[in-house]
């Protein structure tokens, strides 16, 4: 049997999964071999590591000041390689090869020959050449030891700038501001994350991260490093200004490291990089190259999916088995400082002749946008911020060049009335369809995984390694898995998330029962690990809707979204918008003074909404407390408009003042929002009271609507309008006040014990199994006999109400949050306005239609 030494250079992600690769290719050869067959090659590993540990996860690398340590991060260990005979070198780097003596030498003098050498070196960040760059406190983001010396730096410092606004540049600023740091962004182009995002979502993106408190300086040259005044060092840029900061982190990209195999005289690309072929061989003899390192047809890919594709294909090589490497998509999902950003193919539109669609939610703060082809039937690329939930269907439209539905905008916006959405799911995904590109997982390799018993992510993962690189196929791997379990049978496991084994309702039952009134508390005896951006807020909704507590006690606030943090809608320039409660659009001329001196004084713009209310744009945040003192003075309370709860009440006159009038709908509409202001539920909820059929109030087209007629109210439920239109169901007829407002009370705690996550009433209604006929005997006939208990949960809940602006205005801790920078009072000084219909409004940057639901 011949044995063949294969020497790995290089420890990483991508040396690593080489190794595993070929240990994998190994095991399957042994396998196959009939009783007695021995093998024919067998192949000795060996690799050496310039980090005194073994691989670790870079791709999570930013988790390591969420709580993660090495050992939580590392992707193999000692152990693991002795049990299979590879062989491993720590802290020693390989300095020098001979191509000619198949010879390497390391740093410790040790030389070592080879068959074949894998060069998997990676790459080195880039650090400008800035005079002063290399003092105390000026750090890089790369690896597990300059976490360490960041973590140490922080505890010396105050202020923390990173210069780079890629993606490692805001990773790095995410370390920073979890160590506490004021932190800032620096970045040379005129936009953050110039590579993966158009200017449209590049300006939300940066609107989201300041929200949070990272401050961004956009087209800023650095020119010097100087001794600082206040600071520990001052950061000179080309146009004049300045900046003061204790530490620096610079991650202004990566270079290939490709020094060693530069002195070894193996072809090196004009840029650099490690020149390789389709099958990842360099010009020297049994030489590859993969990962960041290698160059191929003139490309450097700095992901870690094209790094393993170009592992499967130098272990494959060496195999004798044919997987030639042809590029990779760079597409990428991510979440930035809690921000969901994602990238997929033609994201700026180069591609001739290409035409785009584009969605921004400044509202909700979401942006989207598709390229597509001439012939608008294939998707060239898209970006997504704020919600990339798309990412999974849209990535696989590209990849496997599906046509598009008659109209594409319907994958970004509503569906054009009387056509049906396009079948983009899993399941007109071809079996082919790579889902996850880290491991070259299709979706037949996902569909055989749960025809061989995987009947969870866990054993998913366990047996095709599907969302265990990069982690952005998660969602589509769960979804391809779930359709499959269906198929055959079996009951779908809807976790709300990682951390916790049970659905929304079914964590609202246990909150409910138990009584449990914190995240900490919930996640102690029920869930595991830290909690994250999906079922933190979830949580925190389901605790305001059943105890109703104020949402910035200290063990609430760091569950809120952005909206809920600052009690106010962050608007597309970075203000906020104002929405005192006017129940049922009902206000006096004093108030109405109030409103228009505030506006005056804070030069607000000002518009009366669908609801029947007034809202005021355009205030900064330091400004929130001082327009919220004078409104609490005047007798305002909050409208809850930022929240998930109950907004408005909209009404007609009603009886007081209309000749059809049968009923006071005015005056009932004041007592229904007065009744439920405050109460949090899964989705916005808005309700409507019309005085007669006539409906002047809509009130079909909302999540509850009363209509007056001849003997009492007709309640319907269960409709909205935005962007899925869906006309309410009549509940009942002839209703006095005292049943109505006892099945509303029913109704809605029903709908919150039992909805999803952002689920509407209008869609899970149409989605609770037996749909209206069952909530009928449900709500009415009290067939659970549970009737009682949602009537007491609803009058608790409306017991706990307080207008959460007067609490935060009288506690001096809670103002604090209201300033936009920590050592200063100073407001934004960037905002600039044009003045329009002589009222304020942002300034255009661009011609983009912006497709906006307003905060009613």
């Amino acid at each position: 049997m011949k044995t063949v030494k294969v020497l790995v250079v290089g420890n990483g992600m991508v040396g690593h999964k080489f190794i595993d690769t070929m240990l994998e290719k190994s095991e399957l050869q042994k396998s196959i071999l009939e009783p007695g067959e021995a093998l024919s090659t067998q192949f000795k590993l060996q690799t050496f590591s310039e980090e005194s540990r073994l691989a670790y996860d870079r791709v999570q690398l930013s988790g390591y000041f969420n709580g993660q340590t090495a050992e939580d991060l590392a992707l193999t260990d000692a152990d693991y390689y002795k049990q299979r005979g590879v062989d491993f070198t720590l802290a020693d780097k390989v300095v020098a090869i001979d191509t000619k003596q198949q010879q390497v030498t390391t740093q410790n003098g040790s030389r070592v020959t080879y068959d074949k050498l894998v060069l998997a070196t990676g790459s080195y960040p880039f650090v400008p050449p800035i005079p002063g760059n290399d003092q105390p406190h000026c750090l890089v983001y790369r690896t597990i030891d300059d976490l360490e010396a960041i973590e140490a730096s922080s505890k010396q410092s105050q202020v923390g700038v990173v210069i780079g606004g890629g993606l490692l540049g805001l990773e790095a600023a995410n370390a920073l501001q979890n160590l506490g740091l004021q932190t800032h962004v620096v970045e040379f182009a005129p936009r953050l994350m110039a590579v993966q995002l158009d200017d449209g979502g590049a300006s939300l993106l940066r609107r989201k991260i300041t929200d949070l408190g990272v401050t961004v300086h956009t087209e800023k040259a650095t020119t010097e490093i100087v001794a600082g005044t206040t600071h520990r060092y001052r950061l000179n840029f080309a146009d004049g200004s300045f900046l003061e900061t204790d530490m620096l982190v610079f991650s202004a990209g990566i270079r290939p490291q490709d020094e060693l195999a530069k002195q070894a005289n193996i072809d090196i690309g004009e840029r650099g990089g490690i020149v390789i072929d389709d099958r990842c061989r360099t010009s020297a003899e049994n030489v590859y190259a993969i990962g960041e390192c290698a160059l191929w047809e003139n490309k450097i890919f700095g992901l870690v999916a094209p790094g393993y594709a170009m592992a499967n294909t130098a272990a494959s090589d060496l195999f004798e088995q044919e997987k030639p490497f042809l590029g990779a998509d760079m597409s990428t999902k991510l979440k930035l400082l809690g921000v969901d950003v994602a990238s997929i193919g033609d994201a700026h539109g180069a591609t001739e002749g290409s035409q785009s669609y584009t969605y921004s939610d400044d509202v909700e703060q979401v942006y989207k946008r598709i390229i597509v082809s001439a012939d608008n039937k294939k998707l060239l690329g898209a970006v997504l911020v704020g919600d990339a939930s798309a990412y999974g269907t849209l990535l696989q439209l590209m990849l496997n060049d599906m046509d598009l539905p008659n109209h594409p905008s319907t994958l970004i916006l509503p569906a054009f009335e009387g056509e049906e959405a396009a079948d983009v799911g899993v399941a007109a995904l071809p079996e082919t369809a790579q889902i996850c590109s880290c491991f070259d997982v299709t979706k037949a390799n996902l569909i055989q995984a749960v025809s061989d018993g995987a009947t969870d992510m866990g054993a998913i993962k366990s047996m095709t390694k599907a969302s265990t690189g990069c982690g952005g196929c998660g969602a589509l791997v769960k979804q391809v898995m779930d359709a499959e379990l269906e198929a055959l049978g079996h009951t779908i496991d809807n976790s709300i998330c990682e951390h916790f084994s049970y659905s929304r309702s079914e964590l609202a039952d246990i909150i409910r029962v138990k009584k449990i009134k914190t995240f900490a508390s919930l996640l102690a005896e029920h869930g595991q690990g830290l909690g994250c951006d999906v079922c933190k807020p979830t949580v925190s909704n389901i605790l305001a809707s059943f105890w109703n507590e104020y949402v910035l006690q200290d063990e609430h606030v760091g569950l809120q979204d952005t909206n809920d943090v600052y009690l106010g809608n962050m608007q597309k320039d970075g203000t906020y918008s104002v929405v005192p409660r006017i129940a049922g659009g009902e206000v006096t001329p004093d108030k109405l003074i109030v409103l228009g001196e505030v506006a005056k004084e804070f030069d607000l713009y000002t518009k009366i909404t669908g609801g029947q209310r007034i809202d005021l744009f355009g205030a900064q945040l330091h400004e929130l407390p001082l327009i919220w003192r004078k409104l609490v003075d005047a007798g305002f309370e909050t409208g809850h408009a930022y929240g998930k709860s109950v907004r408005t009440v909209k009404s007609c006159v009603g009886n007081s003042w209309c000749r059809y009038g049968v009923n006071d709908s005015l005056g009932f509409a004041i007592d229904i929002e007065n009744r439920y202001k405050g109460l949090r539920s899964p989705h916005k909820l808005k309700f409507a009271v019309s005085g007669c059929t006539r409906e002047c109030a809509e009130a079909q087209s909302k999540d509850v609507g009363i209509i007056a007629t001849e003997k009492g109210w007709n309640l319907y439920v269960g409709g909205n309008g935005g962007m899925r239109p869906r006309h309410a169901d009549l509940f009942a007829s002839d209703l006095d006040d005292e049943t109505l407002v006892k099945y509303i009370d029913r109704f809605l705690m029903f709908y919150i014990r039992t909805a999803e996550r952002l689920q509407r009433t209008s869609v899970w209604l149409e989605s609770l199994e037996g749909g209206l006929a069952y909530l009928k005997q449900v709500v009415i006939e009290d067939k659970l006999g549970i009737a009682d208990e949602l009537e007491s949960e609803m009058a608790r809940s409306i017991a706990q109400y307080q207008c959460e602006w007067k609490t935060t205005i009288e506690s001096p801790e809670k103002l604090k949050r209201f300033q936009h920078f920590i050592n200063s009072q100073q407001p934004d000084d960037q905002l600039a306005y044009d003045v329009v219909r002589q009222q304020r409004l942002p300034k255009t940057t661009d011609n983009r239609i912006n497709v906006v639901e307003l905060v009613e």
